[in-house]
């Protein structure tokens, strides 16, 4: 089961956040169809927001059809969004974490490292347009 966090500075409300970790599971083979979302009850437990925006962020799910909401059950994955490339996350990420753990080393701080992965992943994008 996914178990969601708030992050303030990333510029995005509360629901979009919800949204998207939902959106990065389903991505990433993390959630898979069948898997039941917490409950608004145990979202608004851990993370002590209001249960309309746990609801907001699950409608806007719904309404995207990636979960159904079973009334008096619980909120279900009925669609996934991760595709034939799943196979390459394992080694990617472990790639990936290799360079977190040399980029702490360097001494660079949380916000440093997102700041250089944001850059490089745009002009990396950019030099595949061009």
């Amino acid at each position: 089961m996914i178990e969601f966090h708030l992050d303030g500075r990333s510029g995005l409300s509360p629901y979009q956040q919800l949204v998207q970790q939902v959106r990065h599971a389903l991505r990433l083979g993390l959630l898979r169809e069948g898997d039941q979302l917490p409950t608004v009850k145990e979202v608004v437990g851990h993370l002590a927001i209001n249960p309309n925006t746990v609801l907001k962020a699950y409608r806007e799910l719904e309404h995207d059809g990636l979960v159904a909401a079973r009334p008096g059950v619980g909120t279900f994955v009925t669609a996934t969004l991760a595709d034939t490339s799943l196979a390459a996350h394992g080694p990617l990420r472990t790639s990936l974490q290799r360079w977190l753990t040399r980029a702490r080393r360097a001494g660079l701080d949380d916000e440093s490292i997102e700041a250089l992965f944001m850059t490089t992943f745009r002009a990396a994008g950019e030099e595949d347009i061009a």
